[in-house]
């Protein structure tokens, strides 16, 4: 039990998110609880309007609950600096790379850095480590966005979500516009990264080879987690 406590890094705790106009108001999210460890590889599934973007934009600390709490480390997200959260303990992946057109492969990744402050040389060697480790060299470091495949702008992407330092790595169908092999790459690189590396990865997909891979798969329907 000790060992589960020291591995859990977000925690749900009777979390309520609504959105409402002068018609209706509809409960995206509805009394959600549950805990996520370090180490592990997270599918969460369901269909559009199922509240699981609106999930993940919790778990990133884009907002907060209407009710309940969301809590890195045990401390709810509501009540700490979540500018600084976002920054340093956790990064989010985009189906659409989300990548810079007008600054290089490094100059990308070499990016969340250099926002804390990073001189430029540090922030070199640690952006080069960290798109080695998804499998790219220095050939592709001078290039730009528009110069990559897609399978290569989303290992971009997750190379500089890495940089950024964060425990966390939530990712929003990171598979969506990619063929299937680069699909399958991507996905082997997520869970390497949750597996060897200990990180707690979180992935919204309808991807199935995700769900297939994941150690635990949450599926929501109307709100609610169905586990």
């Amino acid at each position: 039990m000790k060992m589960e406590t020291e591995k859990r890094i977000l925690e749900l705790d009777k979390v309520v998110y609504e959105y409402s106009n002068k018609y209706q108001t509809v409960k995206a999210v509805n009394e959600i609880s549950y805990d996520f460890q370090k180490g592990r590889f997270y599918a969460i599934v369901g269909k559009s309007g199922s509240g699981k973007t609106t999930l993940l934009s919790l778990l990133a600390g884009l907002d907060v609950p209407k009710e309940g709490a969301v809590s890195y480390m045990g401390k709810p997200t509501k009540d700490m600096d979540r500018d600084r959260y976002r920054r340093e303990d956790v990064a989010v992946i985009y189906q659409d790379f989300n990548l810079f057109p007008l600054l290089t492969v490094v100059e990308n990744v070499m990016y969340p850095l250099q926002l804390k402050g990073m001189n430029e040389k540090q922030a070199m060697h640690i952006a080069s480590e960290k798109i080695n480790a998804v499998g790219m060299d220095e050939n592709f470091y001078k290039r730009f966005p528009s110069m990559l495949s897609g399978g290569e702008q989303q290992r971009i992407a997750i190379a500089r979500a890495l940089a950024s330092g964060a425990q966390i790595i939530l990712a929003d169908e990171p598979t969506g516009n990619l063929d299937t092999e680069n699909g399958n790459n991507i996905i082997d690189i997520l869970k390497k990264l949750a597996h060897d590396d200990g990180y707690c990865v979180i992935v919204v997909t309808h991807d199935l080879g995700i769900s297939a891979d994941a150690d635990e798969v949450l599926n929501m329907r109307d709100g609610k987690l169905i586990i």
